[in-house]
């Protein structure tokens, strides 16, 4: 038996609706996992209100899961049945209690790692990486800005910055939020976007910043520009307010400012790439210097009640759905 959650159109949470789906065999290079726990990503949202667009209607939303390998199809090597993975990436149908998924996108998950954990972990752990080793490599001494530090990439970032040897502002929308990206490193706290470029400026001494991570998106993106120094780097990885709709001419105006809009999937879309993202997600958190932590979970069928939860930003850090 095989159930997932299903959008026929695009809209709010109600649309998404548990069903019943016939077991799916592995066809080569695929395996089948059983799936053992769900990661809940805003991506997801941007899936079920067709601001991203799913390939065909119904489809079964979400982008990581962690369980174990069932089958798998002809010419797979890598991974066995029996053994535990998890992923993070296209093509999205991770909503589901089974499904096959091409086995080159799978890692292995460490003992010592549960499946929750790994679930919460892979997406946003990844994205969090290579956002501070690759998209802009972050240097001990540097003071850089999170954005929704209290969610689940940014209580990850917050926390690998400061392994780094960052300083880390993080901006947040409550004061129990504040008190949160604190716990987990952060040196300051700003509570919304009104005085966050003065806040910077002070903190900076009025040198500002080399970069800011950005998931708001288009609430932000002017805010987190003034924040910049001349020369620096705007990271957008995220519209969780709307999407960014800007002349480049503002890039100029404000010091000659770089902008970039990464996503974890080009930055693993070579095998050996996502496993030198996901041995470094992996080695992080088995030294300490990044703890996952997994503040809510629902049954995968009530998906749209932590839709509803992440819309409403009453969640903090990671988020899971349980088969």
């Amino acid at each position: 038996m095989n159930h997932a959650i299903r959008v026929h159109e695009y809209g709010g949470p109600e649309k998404m609706v548990w069903e019943e789906i016939p077991l799916p065999s592995p066809k080569p290079g695929e395996a089948l996992v059983r799936h053992q726990a769900v990661g809940l990503n805003y991506i997801d949202v941007y899936f079920r209100t067709g601001l991203y667009k799913a390939p065909s209607l119904p489809a079964t939303i979400g982008m990581e899961a962690a369980g174990v390998v069932e089958a798998v199809g002809e010419g797979v090597t890598h991974v066995a049945p029996g053994d535990r993975v998890a992923y993070a990436t296209a093509p999205i149908g991770a909503y589901a209690e089974a499904r096959t998924i091409k086995a080159d996108r799978l890692v292995k998950v460490p003992d010592a790692i549960a499946p929750e954990q790994a679930a919460a972990m892979m997406l946003q752990g990844m994205t969090a990486g290579f956002l501070l080793t690759r998209t802009y490599k972050v240097q001990p001494g540097q003071t850089i800005l999170v954005h929704a530090a209290a969610g689940g990439v940014g209580l990850i970032m917050t926390q690998w910055a400061k392994h780094l040897g960052c300083t880390v502002i993080g901006c947040v929308s409550t004061e129990e939020k504040a008190a949160l990206a604190k716990a987990h490193g952060a040196d300051h706290t700003v509570i919304g976007l009104e005085s966050l470029p003065a806040r910077v400026k002070e903190i900076t001494g009025g040198a500002m910043l080399p970069v800011v991570y950005d998931s708001v998106g288009r609430d932000s993106f002017t805010t987190s520009l003034d924040c910049l120094a001349p020369y620096g780097m705007m990271v957008s990885y995220g519209n969780a307010s709307g999407p960014v709709t800007t002349d480049i001419g503002i890039l100029a105006a404000k010091g000659s400012l770089y902008l970039t809009r990464p996503t974890l999937a080009t930055y693993t879309a070579k095998r050996e790439d996502l496993e030198a993202h996901a041995a470094a997600l992996f080695d992080v958190v088995a030294k300490g210097a990044v703890k996952i932590r997994v503040n809510q979970s629902f049954a995968l069928k009530d998906a749209a009640e932590a839709h509803t939860a992440l819309e409403a930003r009453k969640t903090t850090g990671s988020t899971v759905l349980i088969p």
